[in-house]
């Protein structure tokens, strides 16, 4: 389960956010682009966008139940 005191910095403000455990699978950005990008960093993923569409947070959804880490959380 992802920890909200433990997300990277680098996430735009909203309740979806990547927390630390993320090891870089990109899982996430293949499931749901729209949300989730690589850090520049480019040793973590993050979220570039908050899901503002019922498709969008569909994907975002589905993103986070695929994560192999649980490092997508959602406080909504």
């Amino acid at each position: 389960m992802a920890n909200s005191a433990e997300k990277w910095e680098d996430n735009v403000a909203g309740a979806w956010y990547v927390d630390k455990q993320c090891i870089l699978c990109s899982v996430c950005e293949q499931v749901a682009p729209d949300t989730f990008r690589m850090s520049d960093a480019g040793d973590h993923d993050i979220v570039h966008k908050q899901p503002t569409s019922e498709a969008e947070l569909e994907a975002a959804m589905d993103a986070m139940s695929q994560c192999p880490v649980d490092a997508i959380g959602n406080d909504a």
